[in-house]
């Protein structure tokens, strides 16, 4: 065989074995098993929730379970959506945390209620629920034989982000988690934070890391900013990643990159709210019981991606979980 045509041979197979390389390299995202589980749930007020009042209506709540490759046990990431439910952004994550070794375990919470979302009607669905259906879904994860226990973290996005982050206080864990499981770590991405609690300062022991951008104005980043300061004071480990450009949902890959209006969607960006006695949250302005129909409930706010944010972010997360779950 002539050197020339050995060259060529070579050349010919390394090109087709690059894209089969690359291929098999990016088969990490795939998961190794998926398991749909139901999970027995409630639909009860925030009332009933702040009381620990389970007179609600019972619910079957739907939940994927994605087993990350490699043999034994993995940490996991509960996924918790918003108000629109499981939309674009939630399978990017999966895919990206699976791709890193670590199981997901997303939330369905609205299908089982019969609804497909509540942005332009909040008030159908107590913005607490989702933080019983999180604490549920640990009913799954505590028996299952690829989940490790001890390595479980919670992100949330926008409504479900409200959920990540107040599902860190201990007053809900005493009232509601019977699981017997500690979450590690908990991800909120542009939450609500325009509530104020009864003992909203005394969270778990683990850490609370709130990614926001600035121009959101769905959910502003300014009540995130005072909560995390009170959280400060009493000593938590807190911090707040703040992206100057990004608008409300910025990791959602498919979403446009100049914002747009979420038509007829409620925002209480203009509200402050407050838990005066247990159950009970008042409009601090009217100091009347908060509903959506108050003067400060706005509609249309402005939604998009931004796509340094959504990398930088998934660089941030990557890097604390992996430092969180002590992954090599």
């Amino acid at each position: 065989m002539s050197r020339n045509l050995l060259r060529i041979l070579t050349t010919v197979a390394l090109a087709v074995s690059q894209p089969a390389a690359a291929q098999i390299a990016t088969t990490k995202e795939i998961p190794t098993r998926i398991e749909l589980h139901v999970v027995k749930s409630l639909w009860i007020s925030d009332e009933q929730f702040l009381k620990g009042d389970t007179g609600g209506k019972e619910v079957l709540i739907g939940m994927e379970l994605r087993v990350a490759q490699g043999a034994g046990k993995h940490p996991t990431v509960i996924l918790m959506h918003g108000s629109g439910g499981i939309g674009a952004n939630v399978p990017f994550w999966q895919r990206e945390l699976n791709a890193i070794g670590i199981n997901t375990l997303t939330i369905d919470g609205m299908t089982g209620r019969g609804l497909q979302g509540v942005g332009t009607n909040q008030a159908i669905l107590g913005r607490l629920n989702l933080i019983l259906d999180i604490y549920r879904s640990l009913d799954v994860l505590a028996k299952h034989p690829r989940v490790d226990v001890n390595r479980i973290a919670l992100m949330g996005f926008s409504r479900g982000g409200q959920a990540a982050l107040y599902a860190s206080l201990a007053r809900f864990h005493k009232q509601w988690n019977t699981s017997g499981i500690e979450i590690q770590a908990y991800i909120p991405f542009y939450p609500d934070c325009a509530t104020t609690y009864q003992g909203d300062t005394d969270t778990v022991d683990k850490p609370i890391r709130i990614f926001h951008g600035t121009p959101d104005n769905y959910n502003p980043i300014a009540t995130c900013k005072s909560y995390m300061a009170r959280l400060k004071d009493a000593k938590r480990d807190i911090a707040l990643t703040e992206y100057p450009n990004a608008p409300h949902g910025f990791d959602n890959p498919i979403a446009p990159t100049k914002a747009f209006e979420a038509k007829d969607n409620q925002s209480v960006r203009d509200c402050k709210i407050q838990e005066l006695e247990p159950g009970k949250l008042v409009n601090t302005e009217t100091k009347a019981i908060f509903t959506f129909q108050d003067a400060c409930v706005r509609l249309h706010p402005l939604v998009g991606a931004d796509k340094e944010a959504g990398a930088a972010s998934l660089k941030e997360i990557s890097t604390f979980l992996k430092g969180t779950f002590k992954m090599n």
